[in-house]
C-alpha cells in the first residue's frame, strides 16, 4: 500500500504470537550523574595546572617582565598542552563507563576539539620557551633553539615526540582524512602515543613545573598512571581478555543483496558479553595477510547469547574480502561501542529512520525495543528496490510486532535532505510529521551517512521531538 505521499508503506498486522526477541542479559546502565561529572573533572585538571604554576612562582615571574614573563607564559602554555594531551589519550582509552555515558562519537568529538587545542599549545610553547630563553642569553632564537635540542636532557626525544605529533594533526585534517584509508589514518594516528611518551622523560627532567614541588610531581605522575593504565587496560587488556574468553568464529556466510553480505558468528558463553542492540565492534578476521587492520560494524541482529550477525556492504575499503571469508575463521574483536541504544527507552512510541546499510544496527533495535504492536515506526531510505536489505524479517516484524514499515526509495535531492528526490519540494520536518504524526512524542533513532543523519536529525527536531529522545551515532574516525 502507499500513504499520501506514495511511498511504500508495510501496514502493521497485529498477532498474538509475539516471539522475544530480547536478549538475555542486558548490561549495566550508566548513571546520568557521570556525563555531567566527566565536564566538571577535566575543567578541574586545568585549574589545577593552572594553581601548581602560580605556586611554582609563574605570577612572580610574569610581573618581572621581558624575557621573564615570556619564559613564564611558555611555561603555562606548556602546561595546559600536557593537561590537555593526556586528557585527550583518556577520552579515546575506551574506558566502558565513558562509552556508555557519552557515545564515541561524542567523544572522538572531544578528543579531536582537545587534540588540536593542546597542539597549538605546545607549538605556543615551544615558541615562548625558545624566545624566553634567547632573551635571556642574548641570543639568536633559531640558535637557542638548536642548542636547547642538543644539550638539554631528554630535549631530543622531546623533540621526536613534537614530529610525531605534527604528523598525527596533519593527518587528522578533514580535507587529509578523505584522502586516507581509515586503516591508514587509525595506524598513523597511534603515532600520538609515541608523541606523548617521548615527551614525558623532557618534562620529568628538566620542567620546572613538574618537579619544583612534591604537589607538582604527584599530580603529573598520577595523571601519566592514569592515562598509561586506561590504555593498557581498555585498549590492549580488555579486548585480550574478552577474545580469550569468547573465541569468535565465522559460523557462515550468507548473501544478502548487491554487495550485501551477512556474516553469522559463534563463540563461547556469548550470554556474557556486555553488548546492546545498536552498537558495534571493531572487527578483524584472521583470514590471511590485512587482518591486522579492524573495521567498525554494527550488529545487525539483536544479541540473545547464542551467536552474533554483522552485514556489511562492500565500499571498497577493505570490506570486500567479508563476502569471502570461509565458515571457521577466527575473528578478534574490541568492543562493544557506541550509545545508539535502547538504554533510556522505557516503553512508548518509537521512530526510526535508516538509510542504505545504516538499517542494520536499526533491525537489531527493532528486536530489542520492548514497545507494544503499533507504537513502532521504520523508515527506510535506499536508492531502489534492489538495495532494500532484510525485507523478509521487516514484514516479519510487521506482521509479529505491529511495526509500520515505510520505504522512501529514488535517488537523492539536489539540496541537503533526508528525503529523496522526489519529495524534495516538501520541507523535511513537514514529511516527518505526516508521515509519522506522534514524531513529537517518540523516541527517535537515525543511523546512515553523515550528511543524511544530520538532515534527518534536524528535521526530527523541527518535527517536535526533543533532543533527549533523539538517538543517533557515527562511526568515529
Amino acid at each position: 500500500m502507499t500513504d499520501g505521499y506514495g511511498m511504500t508503506v508495510t501496514a502493521p498486522r497485529r498477532s498474538s504470537a509475539l516471539p522475544s526477541h530480547r536478549p538475555q542479559r542486558s548490561p549495566r546502565t550508566t548513571p546520568r550523574w557521570f556525563a555531567d561529572l566527566g565536564g566538571v573533572v577535566a575543567g578541574l585538571t586545568m585549574l589545577i595546572v593552572t594553581a601548581l604554576w602560580v605556586r611554582n612562582g609563574g605570577v612572580q615571574q610574569l610581573a618581572g617582565g621581558g624575557s621573564d614573563a615570556v619564559s613564564a607564559i611558555g611555561r603555562l602554555t606548556g602546561l595546559w598542552a600536557s593537561d590537555l594531551l593526556l586528557l585527550q589519550v583518556l577520552l579515546m582509552a575506551r574506558i566502558p563507563l565513558a562509552e556508555r555515558a557519552f557515545g564515541q562519537d561524542r567523544l572522538a568529538r572531544w578528543h579531536r576539539w582537545t587534540g588540536f587545542t593542546s597542539f597549538w599549545l605546545m607549538i605556543a610553547h615551544i615558541v615562548l620557551i625558545t624566545l624566553g630563553y634567547a632573551g635571556a642569553a642574548h641570543a639568536n632564537a633559531f640558535a637557542e633553539l638548536w642548542d636547547m635540542i642538543w644539550t638539554y636532557p631528554g630535549m631530543l626525544l622531546a623533540t621526536a615526540g613534537t614530529l610525531a605529533l605534527v604528523m598525527v594533526v596533519v593527518t587528522s585534517i578533514r580535507a587529509a582524512r578523505r584522502k586516507l584509508r581509515y586503516e591508514s589514518w587509525h595506524l598513523l594516528h597511534l603515532y600520538a602515543y609515541a608523541g606523548v611518551g617521548l615527551a614525558l622523560p623532557h618534562q620529568l627532567w628538566t620542567g620546572t613545573d613538574f618537579i619544583g614541588s612534591a604537589a607538582s610531581t604527584a599530580y603529573w605522575w598520577t595523571l601519566y598512571a592514569v592515562s598509561a593504565g586506561a590504555v593498557l587496560a581498555y585498549r590492549i587488556g580488555l579486548p585480550v581478555w574478552r577474545n580469550l574468553r569468547h573465541r569468535l568464529m565465522v559460523e557462515r556466510v550468507v548473501p544478502e543483496g548487491p554487495g550485501l553480505t551477512s556474516v553469522y558468528l559463534a563463540g563461547r558463553d556469548l550470554g556474557r558479553l556486555p553488548v546492546r542492540a545498536g552498537q558495534f565492534f571493531q572487527w578483524r578476521f584472521l583470514d590471511g595477510p590485512g587482518w591486522s587492520r579492524s573495521h567498525p560494524y554494527s550488529l545487525s541482529a539483536t544479541p540473545h547469547g547464542r551467536g552474533l550477525r554483522i552485514t556489511v556492504k562492500d565500499l571498497g575499503d577493505g570490506s570486500s574480502r567479508v563476502a569471502s571469508l570461509r565458515p571457521g575463521t577466527k575473528v578478534l574483536v574490541e568492543g562493544p561501542y557506541g550509545k545508539l541504544t535502547g538504554e533510556t527507552y522505557a516503553g512508548g512510541p518509537v521512530t526510526m529512520l535508516a538509510c542504505g546499510i545504516g538499517v542494520t544496527p536499526l533491525l537489531a533495535l527493532l528486536g530489542e525495543l520492548p514497545y507494544r504492536p503499533g507504537e513502532a515506526t521504520l523508515i527506510y531510505r535506499a536508492r531502489d528496490e534492489r538495495e532494500i536489505a532484510f525485507r523478509e524479517e521487516l514484514e516479519w516484524f510487521a506482521a509479529y510486532r505491529g511495526v509500520r514499515v515505510i520505504y522512501l526509495l529514488g535517488p537523492r535531492a539536489t539540496r541537503p535532505s533526508w528525503l529523496p528526490a522526489q519529495y524534495a519540494d516538501h520541507t523535511d520536518a513537514g514529511a516527518l510529521r505526516q508521515l509519522v504524526p506522534g514524531i513529537a512524542g517518540s523516541h527517535v533513532y537515525l543511523c546512515g551517512p553523515e550528511a543524511w543523519t544530520e538532515a534527518a536529525q534536524n528535521a526530527a527536531r523541527e518535527a517536535g521531538a526533543r533532543p533527549e529522545d533523539i538517538h543517533t551515532e557515527l562511526f568515529a574516525w
